[in-house]
């Protein structure tokens, strides 16, 4: 995993490749009016990343779907993004299944299983994942870049091959960063500050959500801890109330954890400010964690690395193997009785 991890700069670039060489044989989008992503847990977050930052610079909107139900709109006219690292999670083949049938234009992105199968025969095209990547939330790199690949080559989206090579730059830099850090690095440090509390991430807007929920999902399958994720401005309209209370018990339980990038509406700033100061007393500790590189995705990438490596730590300290998900696995079982 930890190879995994501060491998994500080649995986972002060989991904790319297999995507473009993929979506060179896709016939020109004709009259795409909305997009769709499916997939689940670590498989579905590239998506996640994808509507946040493609979606608010493409024409048509950008929507996610994480269940077995297809939403009404889906038809003819929808490019469907349908994501899962084994191809055999339940709600991804349900839902491609009902995409396929409606005359949606889907395209797989898949490690292989029902998925590719499914989508080959319908003569969909198949973007496959590089080979040894470990468990589906180490493939993020490649989840990502394949639909926006796809994006570039249908006319949508001309910018992409420049995100990406900024991404797959930033991710160096960062990693060579992180490693010659060591335990000074900003990972360790933000590993160190949360120590054995839960971490509730914050982030603003869609790039700031999208960081926020990987790291989120990091913590609770890398160190099998307990972890939340809310969003700037949405939380000031309802969660922020709720701290209200249990000071004498939040103080022992919570540090916040504040993602931090350039893309943020101007207006956000004064609200982490006050909701920090709000905050402040009934927390074990708030901090505060900046993006840097080159455009939206890199400053993304640069968030999902930092965090990646935090997950690692905390687990790697509380002597935890950040691979294996038992308990997910045992429901995977018992649903298939």
């Amino acid at each position: 995993m930890w190879d995994a991890a501060f491998g994500l700069a080649e995986q972002v670039t060989a991904g790319a490749a297999t995507a473009a060489a993929v979506a060179a044989t896709m016939a020109p989008a004709d009259r795409v009016t909305a997009i769709l992503g499916l997939g689940m847990g670590g498989s579905g977050i590239g998506n996640d990343v994808v509507a946040a930052v493609a979606g608010p610079v493409l024409s048509v909107p950008v929507l996610i779907s994480k269940d077995y139900d297809l939403p009404a709109f889906v038809g003819p006219s929808t490019l469907v993004f349908a994501a899962s690292f084994s191809g055999n999670t339940e709600e991804t083949l349900t839902a491609t299944a009902a995409a396929l049938e409606r005359g949606a234009r889907v395209v797989a992105v898949t490690g292989g299983g029902k998925l590719a199968e499914l989508a080959s025969a319908a003569g969909a095209p198949v973007i496959p994942l590089p080979e040894g990547i470990p468990h589906p939330r180490a493939a993020i790199g490649a989840m990502t870049v394949a639909p926006l690949m796809v994006l570039r080559h249908l006319g949508m989206l001309d910018g992409a091959a420049g995100w990406v090579t900024a991404a797959a730059e930033q991710l160096g830099r960062r990693r060579d960063q992180l490693i010659a850090g060591g335990d000074s690095s900003v990972a360790a440090d933000v590993a160190r500050k949360i120590g054995r509390t839960i971490p509730l991430i914050y982030g603003g807007g869609p790039l700031g959500q999208a960081a926020a929920q990987r790291w989120k999902c990091q913590v609770n399958e890398n160190p099998k801890s307990p972890a939340f994720a809310g969003t700037m401005p949405e939380l000031c309209h309802n969660e922020l109330t709720g701290w209200g209370q249990m000071g004498d018990v939040t103080r022992q339980l919570i540090t916040v954890v504040d993602l931090r990038h350039d893309f943020e509406h101007p207006r956000l700033a004064r609200r982490f400010e006050l909701v920090d100061e709000i905050m402040d007393e009934v927390v074990a500790g708030i901090v505060d964690v900046r993006a840097e590189g080159t455009g939206a995705l890199a400053q993304l990438f640069d968030l999902v690395l930092i965090g990646d490596i935090v997950a690692l730590t905390l687990a790697a300290r509380e002597g935890i193997d950040p691979g294996p998900i038992p308990v997910l696995e045992d429901l995977k079982v018992a649903l298939s009785r």
